[in-house]
C-alpha cells in the first residue's frame, strides 16, 4: 500500500478524526480546570489600611485572604501614629485574586536622628541655613560679650550646652548662644 492510499484509507480517517477528539476535550478539560483553579473572575477589594496599627491591618489581611509585606519604614509623619500604615500597595478599592501580597509602608516612633553640624565661630548668617537645611529649627538665641558679633559661641539643646556631631530628632529646636560684639570686662 502505498503513502497516498493509506492516508485516504478508512482507517486512517478514523484515527484522525479520534485524535482530534482527543485534543478538543482535553483542551476543554485544561480550561475548566484553570477557571476553577485561579478563581477566574473572583476578586477580593483591598481594604483600607492606612492610618491603622499593625494589629487591625493584620486582621483585616486575614479577613480578606490576603497577605502583608511590610516594607521600610518611610520618614516620619507626625499626622499618623506611630507604627501605623502610613502607604499601602496596591491601593484601597483595587481589585486582587485570593492570596495577594498587599505592600506597607509604616510610619517609624519618630524623626530620623541627624548629628548637629558644627557651627561654632560662624556667624549667625551662615549659621541659620545650614541648621535649617538639615532639618533642625533655630530656637531661642541669646548673646554673650564676645567680640565677634553674631557669631555661634554655643549650641543648646533644652537648656544644655551641646557639642556639635550630637544627634537630635529632625524638627528640633537648637538655641544659639551668640556673641554681642562687646569685649568682655576684665574686672
Amino acid at each position: 500500500m502505498s503513502l497516498i492510499q493509506f492516508l485516504k484509507s478508512k482507517t486512517f480517517l478514523k484515527h484522525l478524526v479520534l485524535a482530534l477528539l482527543v485534543l478538543i476535550v482535553l483542551t476543554f478539560l485544561m480550561l475548566k480546570w484553570l477557571n476553577i483553579s485561579t478563581n477566574h473572575g473572583e476578586f477580593i477589594e483591598v481594604p483600607m489600611l492606612t492610618g491603622k496599627t499593625l494589629d487591625v491591618v493584620k486582621i483585616e489581611i486575614d479577613d480578606n485572604d490576603l497577605q502583608m509585606v511590610v516594607q521600610d519604614s518611610a520618614n516620619y509623619n507626625p499626622n499618623y501614629p506611630k507604627f501605623s500604615v502610613i502607604e499601602q500597595s496596591p491601593e484601597a478599592g483595587s481589585l486582587v485574586k485570593e492570596n495577594r501580597k498587599i505592600y506597607l509602608t509604616l510610619n517609624p516612633s519618630g524623626y530620623r536622628k541627624v548629628g548637629v553640624p558644627n557651627i561654632i565661630r560662624r556667624t549667625f548668617r551662615q549659621a541659620k541655613p545650614t541648621i535649617e537645611a538639615l532639618g533642625f529649627q533655630v530656637g531661642n538665641i541669646t548673646y554673650a560679650n564676645d567680640i565677634g558679633k553674631d557669631e555661634v559661641l554655643e549650641i543648646k539643646y533644652k537648656g544644655e550646652k551641646i557639642t556639635p556631631g550630637t544627634l537630635l530628632e529632625i524638627t528640633s529646636k537648637i538655641d544659639l548662644v551668640l556673641g554681642n560684639g562687646n569685649r568682655s570686662q576684665i574686672p
